[in-house]
């Protein structure tokens, strides 16, 4: 009997995981979370959002353990001013790419500024500043929005694993949900193939929605 044959299979983890728990609950971010752990964040993410349904008030209680936001220096607000002053002129945000040394110095200030604000930690006063530019942190709201629609999904497919369904459909389906479930999952096989899905989430995947990639295999009807 060779040795693949004699390895057991690897137990999958239950959430929500305790200790992740109890550190977000001290206001430890998820992504720091991630890298004491070596678990993808995405991982982390969704034990996460499994937690705060069973304790709606864990949100509250990481947000009130979070540092206070240190008080903006000279150079920062002053920073915030020339943003401002910036995209009053051009009439949009500044690059982080730009090849003028200036406007990228400003475009990787702000992106700074969109994770701080993410992670609820930017500065209020940074934060009211920047509030007069319409869509300053759009970016971040459009990747929080997509990430949150991910975890959606995945969860949605898994619930229809565990109950004993089949793998939702794409095409040749008359349920909407289904398609929609469906789409999502095969673009998650077409960014696999492709190199292109990130490896936490074909991690989370493998983890809780194994035998993703295959499908239905010719099958007919639920299974």
């Amino acid at each position: 009997m060779s040795q693949s044959e004699l390895a057991l299979p690897t137990a999958r983890r239950t959430a929500p995981h305790g200790e992740w728990v109890e550190m977000y609950r001290r206001g430890i971010a998820p992504s720091r979370i991630a890298v004491l752990h070596a678990a993808p964040v995405t991982t982390v993410r969704f034990h996460l959002q499994v937690a705060k349904k069973l304790e709606p008030g864990l949100e509250a209680e990481h947000k009130k353990a979070l540092p206070q936001p240190a008080r903006p220096s000279a150079a920062s607000l002053q920073t915030m001013q020339n943003v401002v002053a910036f995209c009053q002129a051009a009439g949009r945000l500044p690059s982080a790419r730009a090849k003028s040394p200036n406007e990228s110095m400003l475009g990787r200030w702000l992106y700074r500024r969109r994770q701080e604000a993410l992670a609820g930690t930017l500065s209020p006063a940074i934060r009211d500043g920047l509030d007069v530019i319409p869509g300053w942190d759009l970016t971040t709201r459009r990747k929080a929005d997509d990430e949150a629609r991910w975890q959606k999904r995945l969860q949605q497919v898994r619930t229809i694993r565990d109950a004993g369904g089949d793998w939702p459909r794409h095409q040749k389906t008359p349920d909407p949900d289904e398609r929609i479930l469906g789409v999502w999952l095969h673009g998650q096989r077409i960014n696999y193939r492709q190199g292109r899905l990130a490896p936490e989430k074909e991690s989370l995947l493998n983890e809780l929605v194994p035998g993703w990639r295959e499908g239905r295999r010719g099958t007919s009807g639920r299974r």
